[in-house]
């Protein structure tokens, strides 16, 4: 063999053979008979001192690699939710290492992956029924009747009148027996046992008028009365005052007797044509029906005359609960 080419084998690092003994070496080198040739120079035989660097270089890098993968890990470890508080400063010691004389490969540890971070399902809210407030059912007060009804033994007549006040019947006037037990009459009194009104059903017709002039102050049909005789007069409530007149007939010269001036005052239910303004007759408030004649009138006093002091005080009791109490009732008046 060369000796050139086995000094160069025995020097080589990555060569798989045996490092040779040097003192054999050495004494092969000055025994023998050797043979130079500069034809074949030693080019490219690195020395003692450039081996040394490159394995000092090596080991460097196999360093740098593995702290270059170190901080990889760290890197994918600190993924995570982002927090508005910053972490603390981290300082990393980047000492050059040290070159050693004899290059020892470490292991390098295959990093763990981390776990991919997984949202968490958002929690739909279950909707929930509200609530429902369990309360006592609320029960009304007993309602005590404002009104009561009256109707007259044979069924016909009949009205309504305020729960306080009470009504009282008696005999009625009649011609015969046959007609006797058909006429009644009704008095209604008021809380305090006064005497408010008087209804008449089925009693005999008489009376008389005279000429006065009249003042109607309220008028409104009752519907639920109509006459036998006239049917096509309608029959109304009527409140109005009547001045005494002594009437004229056509063609006479005696001039005509002034005007009482004390009126009266009355408040019933008649037939429309007996209900006219201005001077005229008297009229009546009876009215024919089945049973035969029925009447309804509120009681003033004729001995107090005149009920009121004035026209005006008349027409300010209009606004009164006891005027609207009695004109109700008499509106109520129905004959079946």
């Amino acid at each position: 063999m060369d000796p050139i080419k086995n000094q160069i084998a025995a020097i080589d690092p990555f060569d798989p053979a045996t490092e040779p003994n040097g003192e054999e070496a050495l004494h092969k080198m000055l025994s023998g008979s050797t043979v130079y040739s500069d034809t074949n120079p030693l080019r490219g035989v690195p020395s003692l001192e450039e081996r040394r660097l490159r394995k000092a270089r090596i080991a460097g890098g196999l360093l740098l690699g593995a702290a270059a993968v170190t901080a990889g890990v760290l890197v994918a470890s600190n993924f995570g939710p982002v927090s508005s508080t910053p972490a603390p400063a981290v300082t990393v010691d980047t000492a050059t290492p040290t070159p050693s004389a004899t290059a020892t490969t470490t292991p390098t540890a295959t990093p763990t992956p981390s776990a991919t971070p997984t949202a968490a399902p958002t929690q739909v809210p279950t909707p929930t029924t509200p609530a429902v407030a369990t309360t006592a059912p609320v029960v009304p007060p007993v309602q005590v009747p404002t009104t009561k009804t009256f109707t007259f033994p044979d069924g016909h007549l009949s009205f309504t009148y305020p729960a306080a006040w009470t009504v009282q019947t008696e005999q009625g006037p009649y011609l015969s027996e046959e007609t006797k037990a058909a006429s009644l009459g009704a008095t209604i009194f008021d809380e305090a046992g006064a005497k408010l009104a008087v209804i008449n059903s089925g009693m005999y017709g008489d009376g008389t008028g005279g000429w006065v002039k009249r003042t109607v102050f309220d008028r409104a049909t009752v519907p639920g009365l109509k006459s036998m005789i006239r049917p096509q007069d309608t029959v109304e409530f009527g409140f109005y005052s009547h001045q005494a007149a002594l009437m004229v007939h056509p063609g006479e010269t005696q001039p005509a007797m002034p005007l009482d001036t004390t009126p009266w005052y009355g408040m019933d239910v008649r037939l429309s044509s007996e209900l006219q303004e201005g001077e005229t007759g008297s009229g009546t408030n009876q009215i024919q029906m089945g049973n035969g004649m029925m009447s309804a009138y509120v009681y003033f006093d004729f001995e107090k005359q005149p009920t009121f002091a004035t026209p005006a005080a008349a027409k300010a009791w209009m606004g009164s609960r006891q005027y609207a109490q009695l004109k109700a009732m008499l509106l109520s008046l129905s004959y079946k």
